[in-house]
């Protein structure tokens, strides 16, 4: 078999997957029209995986409501609606989907602190304080699903403080941590670029923040200590969908 006919093949079993992996395919592999790709990506809300998500939604506009202290905003890991809000993002729902939408108001309106970013739980109506890996998730799905809000922008402003010398964040920095982690790094990163996508304000300071932390990401080998060389975690290697 000749690499072209080998590639075609392959094009041809992932257009035989689900409807968020037929769009993909389309847009990234094929020549396929605008029209084409919208058409599949449409889908995603009403075949396949994506619409097993959306029937689990409540009425309410949440997932896992009951199962956690905080309605199923932020817990339980991993069915929560904020987690839940991420997968329907990875998978491309429709940024106009309505039900999406719903989520993210709540999202928004109950997660926001006082300093400007996004945290849920006990331990946030207690503290009032945000959660920079939270924001940087929360950031990213609002900004996916073209909320338009100003507090969007609050929440940006918030993750550029946070911002550590290294070009990472971490979110134990309020504890004391001085060097950066991998995995708040990319959930930052995550907000930001979307936040300069979908939204697009204050894109100067947006996309020098976002250079500086690719830069710590790189500097790690993306997922390596910079001390030791050492992987990290093994996990970071596993090739799997959802990330968890």
């Amino acid at each position: 078999m000749s690499r072209q006919a080998s590639a075609d093949s392959n094009i041809q079993w992932l257009l035989g997957g689900d409807s968020a992996i037929r769009w993909q395919v389309l847009r990234d592999l094929t020549a396929a029209s605008q029209r084409t790709v919208a058409r599949e990506r449409n889908r995603v809300a009403r075949d396949g995986w994506g619409a097993r998500f959306l029937a689990r939604q409540d009425p309410a506009g949440t997932w896992a409501a009951g199962k956690s202290p905080d309605s199923g905003l932020y817990s339980p890991k991993w069915i929560s609606t904020t987690y839940t809000m991420l997968t329907l993002r990875d998978l491309g729902l429709p940024p106009s989907n309505r039900s999406a939408r719903k989520a993210c108001t709540l999202l928004l309106d109950k997660g926001l602190q006082p300093d400007g970013g996004f945290n849920y739980g006990v331990w946030a109506q207690w503290s009032r304080r945000s959660e920079t890996c939270v924001t940087g998730m929360v950031l990213s799905i609002l900004s996916y699903f073209g909320y338009d809000d100003e507090r969007l922008d609050i929440a940006a402003r918030h993750l550029l403080e946070q911002q550590m010398p290294d070009g990472g964040w971490n979110c134990r920095r309020p504890q004391g941590a001085t060097h950066s982690s991998v995995h708040t790094t990319i959930s930052a990163l995550e907000g930001l670029r979307h936040y300069e996508v979908h939204r697009g304000h204050e894109l100067r300071a947006v996309r020098a923040a976002q250079h500086r932390g690719r830069e710590f990401l790189l500097v790690h080998r993306l997922f390596r200590s910079h001390r030791t060389g050492e992987i990290i975690k093994p996990v970071f290697l596993r090739f799997t969908f959802p990330p968890r």
